[in-house]
């Protein structure tokens, strides 16, 4: 099956990543051993979560939902809602296979059709941002530069205050924010990654889209608590956010910056650099 557009990992590809000795010699069991994502807050900023869906399994601890008045002014909901096109449902049930302990909060601001408008998706991220949250997915995000300086300033907001941006980079090859800022952790598509090992996770040795994960014929929850098969750098995003859940609920005073460090360590595609 075809990836995006913007995916790697194909055959003849050069996908190594030299990493340093210093880093090299961290373990998947050090990072990730026993962690099950107890404690750690996560919230999906998406078109809903469906609690109810076998794949949640109940796991969503907070509801979030922004509007915006005609005068632009924002308020927000907190009364649970439902998922309005099922994409929320899925990312959430990813994240929840990996870290199945992880606290989910649904941030709703997509409609049906995934439809939505600029300012109250900043809304919603900013939320999470300044909410106590320890990781938020995008598997969204928008191509208007009118909106560049807005999400710019949210991802440096939630880069300082320790929160985990989670964002998947556009299917196509165009430039999307917040998946393309330095404060982000970008995701796309790796062709080779299996949906089996949620560690099965890749370092991009050509940033600014930084990992690859599993993305390309996942099985996913769905509306009306069914699932479908589904394509898109949508889906490789929860599956980085599920491991991240996973490496924080083990080591949870770790900075974002530390946190690429060490998935950028315990990557696949990773390999100690020659001695200088």
């Amino acid at each position: 099956m075809d990836g995006p557009a913007w995916s790697w990992g194909k055959s003849g590809e050069k996908s190594d990543r030299a990493v340093d000795p210093l880093l090299g010699s961290l373990t998947t069991e050090a990072a990730f051993g026993g962690s099950t994502g107890k404690g750690v807050r996560v919230a999906i900023v998406d078109s809903g979560v469906d609690d109810e869906h076998p794949a949640v399994n109940g796991a969503v601890r907070g509801w979030v939902e922004p509007s915006a008045a005609a005068d632009g002014a924002i308020t927000f909901r907190t009364e649970r809602h439902g998922d309005a096109f099922g994409h929320g449902t899925a990312c959430a049930g990813i994240i929840h296979r990996i870290a199945p302990d992880a606290e989910i909060y649904s941030v709703r601001v997509l409609g049906p059709r995934l439809s939505g408008n600029g300012p109250v998706f900043a809304a919603g991220v900013r939320w999470a941002a300044e909410n106590g949250m320890h990781v938020v997915n995008l598997s969204l995000g928008t191509t208007k530069r009118e909106f560049f300086g807005l999400f710019h300033d949210i991802a440096d907001t939630a880069y300082h205050r320790g929160v985990n941006l989670v964002t998947a980079a556009n299917n196509m090859p165009e430039l999307s924010f917040p998946s393309l800022f330095a404060a982000a952790l970008s995701v796309a598509c790796h062709a080779e990654a299996r949906g089996d090992d949620p560690l099965d996770f890749y370092c991009n040795p050509d940033p600014p889209v930084e990992f690859g994960a599993h993305g390309i014929g996942v099985r996913v929850a769905w509306m009306r608590q069914g699932y479908s098969t589904m394509t898109g750098n949508s889906f490789a995003a929860p599956h980085i956010t599920g491991v991240v859940a996973l490496l924080l609920g083990k080591h949870p005073g770790l900075r974002p910056y530390e946190v690429k460090a060490v998935l950028a360590a315990l990557a696949r595609n990773a390999r100690a650099a020659a001695p200088a």
